[in-house]
């Protein structure tokens, strides 16, 4: 265990210029390794294109491994930019970039120290009776850690990495440089609005006095539900860099593979319940699909809900363009359809025909068996894999530069998570009954 314990410990990178150093040493080593990998393809006589030479086997190790270890907002991003394929990126480097959704690194216990010190003082450890320096989880921009406080609380402490906040401008400009810098971005696409509103949205998940009242806000929202448990936030131990929590005994949610039909149907409903009446009711998102958010207790059938750094304030007007579009799914009426997703952003005039001709044609596909009237078995994973085959098909389409607004994509990466969920655990469910309720 220590070997594993020091293997996947790494100092933060901390600092904009020691960030930009390491962003431009990882920008020449690929910018080398393609090179060398270009003058191997020309000696076999045969032309380079940018995508072979950079998607080398050594070029996608070293890009996540580096993005793994620096944390903060490049990592995050290639974790934004990895649920986008059909969007954004070719499904190759989406592909080389997935393993983000992996734990990162953590810190070292030296460097946890100094952040926990700065936090609360020199005599912190006074504060519990037990603190566990090997965290239990570790993401882009904290990582979280066991502790027990005197007066007998048990307690989830996210710990945000040092320098993060102030470094998130910076490591956006030079990713989204060595995306370009890549070959993989089509000519011409703007990225700037994206990068404006992760830009945002990274603030926001860095702020965990934000995320200690989004966390409060779900609570009260959901107190009287049988079916979720939303942590306890202790307010004398957050601040904008620690946020403390209860802790809840509970298992990871892709356990669920091995309860019961009826258990499994019962969780994917409930946390496709849970999305709608956040859209619908709430109008208040937790808009991150990382399976890690979701957590379950088999002894209690209930789903724990954790990470509410990524919440999003919905306006009426996205709510209800969003609504627009169940009354014409339900009645199959595809030119509906294709009225509420171009309201939406999600097709646009400037999409060659044959585009929007097969997005349309993917939509009426995935309608009828998703809304069938006797429920959905997300376990035949015959209609997701000729979905995902048609996806990548359009996402290596380098004619297509359309990005649909960002407040959009939050929205269809949850809705997207919830569908990968579901079809892990195997779950079947009447769909066609939830949308009814809010159409």
């Amino acid at each position: 265990m220590k070997d594993d314990f020091d293997s996947r410990s790494r100092p933060v990178p901390t600092g904009r210029a020691a960030r930009a150093a390491r962003m431009g040493g990882l920008a020449g080593g690929l910018l080398t390794s393609a090179a060398a990998a270009g003058a191997r393809t020309l000696f076999q006589g045969r032309k380079p294109s940018p995508r072979d030479m950079f998607l080398t086997p050594s070029n996608a190790q070293r890009l996540t491994r580096e993005l793994s270890q620096m944390r903060g907002a490049a990592m995050k991003m290639g974790q934004l930019l990895s649920l986008e394929a059909g969007d954004l990126l070719t499904p190759e480097l989406a592909a080389v970039l997935r393993p983000l959704q992996a734990q990162a690194h953590f810190m070292p216990p030296g460097q946890l120290k100094q952040v926990l010190t700065k936090a609360w003082g020199a005599d912190f450890t006074k504060r519990f009776k037990k603190f566990d320096v090997r965290p239990l989880a570790a993401a882009s921009i904290g990582q979280v850690h066991r502790a027990q406080t005197h007066d007998g609380r048990d307690l989830a402490i996210k710990v945000q990495y040092p320098g993060i906040r102030d470094s998130i401008d910076s490591d956006l400009r030079n990713l989204a440089s060595l995306m370009r810098l890549s070959g993989m971005m089509p000519k011409g696409l703007d990225l700037n609005p994206l990068l404006d509103d992760a830009r945002a949205q990274l603030h926001e998940e860095a702020d965990y006095e934000q995320e200690a009242r989004s966390l409060q806000q779900f609570g009260a929202l959901l107190k009287d539900d049988p079916d979720f448990i939303v942590p306890t936030c202790y307010e004398d131990l957050s601040t904008q860099d620690i946020l403390a929590m209860e802790f809840i005994p509970s298992d990871p949610i892709d356990t669920l593979e091995d309860a019961d039909q009826a258990t499994r149907n019962h969780a994917a409903e409930r946390l496709i319940v849970l999305m709608l009446r956040e859209v619908f009711e709430f109008h208040l998102v937790q808009s991150d699909p990382n399976f890690a958010n979701f957590r379950w207790q088999p002894e209690t059938g209930k789903l724990v809900l954790l990470d509410f750094g990524a919440t999003r304030r919905l306006s009426p007007d996205l709510v209800a363009r969003a609504r627009a579009i169940l009354r014409p799914a339900l009645d199959n009426n595809l030119p509906g359809i294709a009225t509420a997703l171009h309201d939406l952003g999600l097709l646009s005039d400037a999409l060659p025909t044959k585009t929007r001709t097969e997005i349309l044609s993917m939509v009426e596909k995935a309608n009828g068996p998703m809304l069938h009237p006797h429920g959905f078995d997300f376990g035949d994973t015959s209609l997701v894999s000729d979905l995902r085959d048609r996806g990548m098909a359009l996402g290596r389409d380098r004619s297509i530069q359309h990005i649909p607004p960002t407040e959009v994509l939050y929205l269809q990466r949850k809705a997207a998570g919830l569908f990968l969920l579901a079809t892990r655990v195997r779950a079947q469910v009447t769909i066609r009954d939830l949308f009814q309720r809010y159409s």
